[in-house]
């Protein structure tokens, strides 16, 4: 290799975090693109993006031979602290306090309803789908079930609760998987929802509440519904990490034969 190819290879590695966010940046920018020209925005940026990243995990995860995927591969382990445990509870906890309760209030009982009521609903189908295929087990019916909720919401759920790894990466699949869904159908059922004014989107981001689905979604759909449905999605997420290991756990075991 040449003097700059192993100075550049030096600054890269070394400075892994940095080179993370250049990558996630360049994947970001490609996939805005992608949704502009390719999809004339009816498949959004951000879909585009985590299939992107679910891709290059695969491919990077084979080449190195490794289980976390891109982070194997030295050029970017900084993506394994970019994405692990410590910058996504930071991220839950700054978007939660950016959100005021007296604007919450706004949205009334619909919106409070319908926040445990999509809690509820998701926690229940995730974990009906997790003992159809043979799991009988209260933590990893409920870590599958709170997958179903967000992705944030299974893996902080299943980590309190010591679920094993198998059954965390389900989670994040069933999480993954309803985000992209979210993405892709809101633009499109959104007139048959009248999905078209703040009050509703509220109760749309408290009843569906994977942030990332609802936010891209409704930047598809109008963006000047995003921080309204944005609003209720995150205190979906931190409702959901509060009640998954707790009540959610409690109701589980009591409802579940013994293993």
């Amino acid at each position: 290799m040449s003097g700059a190819g192993a100075v550049l290879e030096r600054v890269w590695t070394e400075n892994g975090l940095v080179a993370a966010f250049a990558v996630v940046g360049a994947v970001m920018l490609f996939s805005s693109w992608a949704s502009a020209r390719l999809t004339g925005g009816r498949l959004h940026g951000s879909a585009i993006a985590i299939l992107l990243g679910l891709v290059l995990a695969v491919v990077g995860g084979i080449g190195a031979g490794g289980e976390r995927g891109l982070a194997d591969l030295p050029w970017f382990s900084g993506l394994g602290l970019l994405g692990g445990a410590m910058l996504r509870d930071l991220a839950i906890v700054a978007t939660a306090f950016g959100v005021r309760l007296e604007e919450f209030a706004k949205g009334g009982a619909a919106g409070t309803a319908g926040l445990f009521l999509g809690l509820v609903l998701s926690f229940a189908a995730g974990g009906l789908v997790a003992y159809a295929f043979g799991y009988r087990d209260a933590v990893s019916v409920v870590t599958i079930g709170a997958g179903a909720a967000t992705y944030i919401v299974g893996p902080v759920t299943g980590g309190a609760l010591g679920a094993s790894s198998e059954v965390l990466a389900l989670s994040v699949a069933a999480g993954l998987a309803k985000a992209i869904a979210v993405m892709v159908a809101t633009p499109l059922c959104a007139r048959a929802m009248g999905l078209d004014n703040p009050r509703a989107a509220m109760v749309f981001g408290g009843v569906i509440g994977t942030t990332s689905g609802v936010m891209a979604g409704l930047a598809a759909t109008d963006p000047k519904l995003v921080p309204y449905g944005a609003m209720t999605a995150t205190f979906y997420t931190g409702l959901g990490c509060l009640l998954g290991p707790s009540v959610f756990f409690l109701a589980a075991k009591m409802l579940l034969p013994p293993v």
